[in-house]
């Protein structure tokens, strides 16, 4: 089969690859049906993140289950499944504590399980899910073609929006800044619209992408950074700040801006993969009793209760994907990404 390998530095390229196979009772093959590129693929395909052999990559898919072991009991052939970005086997007890991303049995897309056995990564034809009764969330039919990049979202930039929003608290009526016009910070707008926010900020310089904010929820719109960004953003909230404020880009700068745009007493909610040096100044944090809470979303516990407003209509995430092209373009795609002439890049092999 086809698949995505990273070689360094903007080397991306299709190779072909071995057919996953069935190496457990507890395992599936889903062919793939959409993929995409993440943001956070962008640190080694910038070189930010070293690539110090070829390697697969990708973590956002969702599909057809085509196989799966004898033990499997919650998925079905022919099923349509999503895949968070991770694997897990959500019983666990940091699975039942809500942090299905440390599951103790679990692990990543294109690196080995916990047996040392190879999985796939998604950016390819066809995946090994490990742990699939854990992993996978079946969708009550097989979903048209136009539901599926909202579908896609659930695997990664949905949910991570909503766990900056959650981990933030954000309340009905609340006011919000977000710091990041990616994908996830656009669904993160979409979340804390969701989550009842009277005011959202969206912190953009990007025309195509403040309009999806404001399709999203966003009231304003701030372009300027640094202390300028603060000052309005403060402006905009009393002179002191937003209540919640949901960072989603992993920088230090970024984490500053969000910091210094909260207001005294209220929470940063974090999803932003760190990339750059992101640190916490403790003074300030203690000086305005300004909370940080967040780290890695796991997405896994989200899926079941965003599907049914997306499957509904009532939430429509894939407006951040932007461009759509084959699995065989896959260079392109991180190109265009990269270049910041696509939000998000959907895949179809």
């Amino acid at each position: 089969m086809k698949a995505t390998l990273i070689h360094g530095a903007r080397d991306i390229r299709i190779e072909e690859v071995a057919e996953p196979e069935i190496l457990h009772e507890t395992d599936a093959i889903v062919r793939v049906a959409a993929a995409c590129v993440c943001g956070s693929d962008l640190w080694p395909y910038r070189g930010i993140a070293p690539t110090t052999e070829p390697h697969r990559i990708g973590h956002e898919f969702v599909g057809i289950v085509e196989e799966v072991g004898s033990a499997v009991a919650n998925v079905r052939l022919g099923d349509f499944v999503i895949a968070p970005f991770y694997f897990c086997d959500n019983t666990c007890i940091n699975c039942r504590n809500g942090v299905s991303t440390s599951c103790l049995n679990g692990g990543w897309w294109g690196a080995d399980d916990r047996n040392g056995q190879f999985v796939d990564g998604a950016q390819g034809e066809r995946v090994r899910v490990p742990l699939a009764d854990g992993t996978l969330v079946a969708t009550p039919a097989v979903p048209d073609a136009a539901l599926i990049p909202h579908l896609l979202t659930l695997a990664d930039v949905m949910g991570t929006g909503h766990h900056a929003a959650v981990s933030a608290g954000v309340t009905r009526g609340s006011t919000v800044a977000v710091v990041g016009d990616g994908a996830v910070g656009l669904c993160a707008v979409l979340a804390a619209h969701r989550l009842g926010a009277s005011h959202i900020v969206a912190m953009s310089r990007h025309a195509d992408r403040q309009a999806i904010a404001r399709e999203f929820g966003a009231t304003d719109i701030v372009e300027e950074r640094g202390d300028k960004g603060i000052a309005r953003v403060k402006e905009l909230f009393d002179g002191i700040g937003a209540d919640f404020v949901l960072e989603c880009v992993g920088t230090k700068e970024s984490m500053d801006q969000a910091i210094r745009s909260t207001r005294p007493g209220g929470m940063v909610g974090y999803v932003g993969v760190p990339a750059g040096g992101p640190e916490l100044p403790i003074r300030t944090l203690f000086n305005n009793n300004v909370g940080v809470r967040g780290g890695v979303a796991p997405v896994r516990g989200y899926v079941e209760e965003l599907l049914p407003e997306v499957l509904s209509g009532a939430l429509a995430p894939g407006r951040v994907f932007d461009l759509e092209w084959p699995l065989s373009k896959v260079a392109d795609a991180y190109a265009a990404m990269d270049e910041r002439r696509a939000t998000k890049v959907l895949l179809r092999p």
